[in-house]
């Protein structure tokens, strides 16, 4: 084989996870359980700087939470800009809010992982946590919160999706892909 028909070949093996990808990016994703609050998830998590962290120690504050994949190319910088995007929004406001990224593939996604992902992409404040979790735990939050997601090989398909949580950890707003600007939904 030449040059060519091994690039046609390996684009034709990405192409199921990209048609997953843009399946998952279109569609709007399971309506998590009606009253669902942060102190009902698990919680027992560890931030990417070692630090174990519980949900429920975030009471009191509004909470943006959504689930990501640090080896994600296509959703998940779009997601973590629309985060971007609403941090900017709540400062101008003088408001306050903890970002909490919640890794999907706790084999793949430690805090040593988190802690690269949050240099590489600028994500130094202090309110924003990237959390890794057993994979019981992981699966758990998941399907309590309606984030769906499956591994194909190497790659985790999942939605984009973010939940905010007001300062009684009560949920508030669901926001997806339909939701073009998150910034202005909250």
């Amino acid at each position: 084989m030449n040059a060519r028909s091994n690039s046609l070949i390996a684009r034709l093996r990405s192409l199921p996870v990209w048609c997953a990808a843009l399946f998952l990016a279109v569609v709007p994703p399971a309506v998590p359980a009606a009253g669902v609050a942060l102190a009902q998830l698990p919680q027992r998590w560890l931030e990417d700087d070692g630090r174990a962290l519980a949900f429920d120690s975030l009471a009191g504050r509004r909470v943006v939470l959504t689930m990501a994949f640090a080896g994600c190319r296509v959703i998940c910088p779009l997601a973590i800009s629309q985060l971007q995007q609403m941090q900017r929004k709540l400062d101008a406001r003088g408001e306050r809010a903890d970002f909490v990224i919640v890794g999907y593939d706790p084999e793949k996604e430690r805090p040593a992982d988190w802690r690269a992902f949050r240099a590489n992409h600028h994500l130094d404040r202090s309110n924003w946590h990237f959390l890794s979790g057993s994979r019981d735990d992981t699966e758990r939050l998941a399907q309590q919160l309606g984030f769906d997601f499956w591994k194909y090989d190497e790659h985790v398909m999942h939605g984009m999706r973010a939940l905010v949580f007001d300062a009684r950890g009560q949920l508030q707003l669901e926001l997806g892909s339909e939701t073009k600007n998150w910034a202005n939904a909250i």
